[in-house]
């Protein structure tokens, strides 16, 4: 498993499923969702807890990191006609800050 954490673009299908995504300018088509999941973000950590805590750090956020969620995809993706299959996660920002929501990113592939 390799950690990405690389933002991509993303083109859902009929159902609201990723069905491609571009990442480092190539395009990948969405064989198969294997799960979908929702995740919390790292609320305790964040800057809005850490300005709670009186950590200079945190000071003057808006608190939106303590709202962070994100949906995360595993599917089973290829490149081209020929390409193999592999296993990718992929997140998407469904609440937090405002200029992040609804933004994706390729979180993990799974070797």
């Amino acid at each position: 498993m390799r950690l990405c954490d690389e933002p991509i673009d993303v083109r859902g299908g009929a159902d609201g499923d990723p069905a491609q995504f571009l990442w480092r300018d190539r395009l990948w088509r969405v064989l198969r969702v294997q799960a979908s999941w929702t995740e919390t973000g790292t609320w305790w950590d964040g800057p809005h807890a850490r300005a709670m805590r009186g950590d200079e750090q945190g000071a003057g956020v808006d608190g939106h990191d303590l709202l962070a969620e994100e949906t995360i995809w595993r599917v089973e993706a290829a490149r081209g006609r020929q390409s193999d299959v592999g296993v990718y996660e992929l997140a998407q920002v469904v609440a937090g800050s405002p200029a992040d929501r609804g933004s994706w990113r390729l979180r993990r592939v799974l070797d």
